[in-house]
């Protein structure tokens, strides 16, 4: 997803489409870790324009996913979309890198640094929508989980175990009998 420097003038440049999951190197390996399955393409509407010395990139990501529920396990459908804005300087990542520390201000955060004639995105999109995979997805925010003892999906049915106050860190001590 590269964009010519040279085709942006006065006019911003437009940019939609879909790109299939193979062309994102971090979604592939999310994929591959089990994280979450993408279940689509990866679809894109960005506008690229001129600001004095530097470009604005503005755009929204989408994708369809499948995810677990971190709670009962079981699979789900769900979606990404993500509307972004990134501001493009003309510069190296080392020159920035060697810039003195400071405080990051709010413009800072949504900064990027290009050489040469084109910029590719490929990095951005795939950032924004890793971002928005959840780390512990939920089912919903009613989900009860699976029972800890028998491990029943309680949002079936309630299981038969007791209900006492239950230390899973001392299960293996309960039936413990000290000897004089």
């Amino acid at each position: 997803m590269k964009i010519s420097i040279d085709h942006i003038q006065e006019k911003p440049l437009g940019l939609h489409g879909e790109e299939p999951l193979e062309n994102f190197p971090v979604l592939v390996r999310m994929q591959a870790n089990n994280e979450c399955v993408f279940t689509g393409p990866i679809r894109y509407d960005i506008i690229v324009g001129r600001e004095y010395d530097h470009l604005r990139v503005t755009g929204r990501v989408s994708t369809p996913l499948t995810l677990t529920c971190s709670r009962c396990l079981t699979t789900y459908q769900s979606a990404v979309d993500s509307s972004f804005t990134i501001i493009f300087s003309r510069g190296t990542s080392e020159e920035a890198a060697l810039e003195e520390e400071a405080e990051l201000s709010e413009q800072d955060l949504i900064s990027a640094t290009f050489s040469g004639d084109e910029i590719d995105l490929t990095h951005e999109v795939e950032e924004q929508v890793a971002m928005e995979v959840p780390l512990k997805p939920l089912c919903g925010e009613e989900c009860k989980g699976l029972c800890p003892n028998c491990g029943a999906d309680l949002n079936q049915a309630p299981c038969s175990c007791s209900r006492e106050n239950f230390n899973i860190k001392f299960s293996a001590l309960k039936d413990f009998k000290a000897v004089r």
